[in-house]
């Protein structure tokens, strides 16, 4: 099975998770990589009409982990113009998490895996595993938790 970490990350935070669940994947033998989204310039909460330097092709993949971080209490804008620029995820395993700075349930990371969920099932894909990582000082207990889910799940 070849899975793709298709990420989206202006910190580096959410990247850095990713860039820990791909070691681990490898450890298990499992060929993984990691896909960066990049839009052309900045982009701000409430962005419309996003361009892209790198768009990712997740069709050579069996199977997605989309990770994002969470802006303006949502999705950001970036990750959810990529994913509804995606033309099928028919018969996809998917996988999602997000990262967030604020510790409060209220603060968007559950809205942001719900979009994730919403657009990746509106295009056949199926959601098998979700996460929000807070960005505070249990982040790594939280960040061991989602590698070990998501590796027994993949």
């Amino acid at each position: 099975m070849k899975i793709g970490i298709v990420v989206y990350s202006q910190t580096e935070h959410t990247y850095s998770v990713a860039q820990k669940l791909q070691e681990k994947f490898q450890e298990e033998g499992k060929e993984v990589e990691i896909e960066r989204i990049v839009p052309e310039g900045e982009v701000h909460p409430g962005s419309k009409d996003i361009k892209f330097e790198t768009l990712p092709d997740v069709e050579k993949y069996d199977a997605l982990i989309f990770g994002s971080p969470v802006h303006a209490f949502s999705l950001a804008p970036a990750m959810k113009a990529y994913l509804e620029q995606i033309p099928s995820l028919q018969n996809k395993k998917i996988a999602a998490f997000v990262t967030k700075g604020l510790p409060f349930n209220w603060t968007g990371g559950n809205k942001a895996i719900d979009k994730i969920k919403d657009i990746c099932q509106s295009k056949g894909g199926s959601i098998i595993g979700t996460e929000v990582v807070v960005w505070n000082k249990s982040r790594d207990k939280k960040i061991g938790d989602l590698i070990r889910k998501f590796s027994v799940i993949f």
